[in-house]
């Protein structure tokens, strides 16, 4: 090899080599979704409709359909014998100048605004006894519980014998320590509230029930580290404790209101809307319409008004008892 070959051949490795880049590898082609069977589809939705087909027949035909008919009958007059006769909205406007309806409103209202607040109290307080590890806890809830469990009518024949006002044992006992006795029942301006007393006593163990569900569900680590602060057991109640109660309180409180303003089952079974209609509310009105007088067109009308004023009401205390933070995030 020459001088001139070997000058040649170290120029050329001198020379500043440009690398290349190196070509992106190929994009991993994504999979396609595979197509749904359509015939499994339509099993499975058919399977599905075969199941709940039961309930939804139950509920249109117990449910629905009567909710129709009852806003098709508020238009006539019908007295469930005869073939009913348009009326329009004579009957609604009816309900605004009839005194008795009128007076079962109030007497509605006033039965409502003191059994709701009253149940919810005593039953916040009675679960707040109620949840705590003591011998014998298991029998004092059973006990708290058993109104819920008896029916209406003996809870009825039991508030009509103690509240008797001259063989009840309650007016037995007033006598006894020298105090004036009580018409309960038969007095006019006693009535309601002896109704309001008997419904409470029967609906708080529900209450009870609900709300020490919810208490058994606040975490302990809550407590002990307000009871750590210092914090007494009547304040952690109070002020920890109820708070975290408000989804379970606005639920009671929903569900108390819609029964008290349907509340028939009571008066029935006791004062028969009686004495001088101070127990008449708006749903034994709507029964003695319906199958008293025979008047099924005007009761129609009373029953549609009430369904609207509780979807009404349920709709504004769903929405005040609304948790703040759920409602953020919504």
């Amino acid at each position: 090899m020459t001088v001139g070959q070997k000058d040649t051949r170290a120029a050329k490795s001198a020379r500043p080599r440009t690398i290349l880049p190196r070509p992106a590898p190929a994009a991993q082609a994504r999979p396609r979704p595979q197509p749904r069977g359509g015939r499994k589809s339509r099993r499975d939705a058919l399977s599905g409709w075969a199941m709940v087909s039961p309930s939804v027949l139950l509920i249109g035909v117990f449910g629905l359909a009567p909710v129709v008919w009852s806003f098709v009958l508020s238009f006539q007059h019908n007295d469930l014998q005869t073939p009913g006769v348009w009326a329009g909205t004579a009957n609604y406007r009816q309900l605004v100048h009839d005194p008795v309806f009128l007076a079962a409103v109030r007497q509605t209202l006033i039965y409502t605004a003191l059994f709701v607040p009253i149940t919810l109290l005593l039953s916040l307080l009675a679960a707040g006894a109620l949840n705590r590890r003591v011998r014998g806890i298991t029998g004092y809830r059973l006990a708290v519980f058993i109104p819920v469990v008896t029916s209406t009518i003996a809870t009825g024949v039991i508030f009509s014998w103690l509240m008797d006002p001259d063989f009840g044992l309650i007016n037995a006992g007033l006598r006894k320590v020298g105090l004036p006795t009580l018409g309960f029942f038969s007095a006019p301006n006693q009535a309601l509230y002896s109704v309001v007393a008997m419904t409470v006593w029967g609906w708080v163990g529900f209450g009870t029930l609900i709300l020490l569900a919810g208490l058994q569900g606040i975490p302990r680590d809550l407590i002990e580290a307000a009871q750590i602060d210092g914090c007494s057991k009547t304040g952690t109640f109070w002020r920890i404790q109820v708070p975290l109660l408000r989804p379970v309180l606005g639920f009671l409180l929903v569900w108390l209101t819609i029964n008290a303003l349907q509340l028939f089952d009571e008066v029935y079974a006791t004062t028969k809307g009686g004495p001088l209609h101070a127990t008449t509310v708006v749903v034994y009105y709507l029964y003695q319409q319906a199958f008293q007088y025979f008047h099924a067109g005007y009761a129609a009308a009373i029953a549609v008004a009430l369904f609207v004023v509780i979807a009404v009401v349920t709709a504004i205390q769903l929405r005040l008892a609304r948790d703040p933070v759920a409602g953020d995030r919504s």
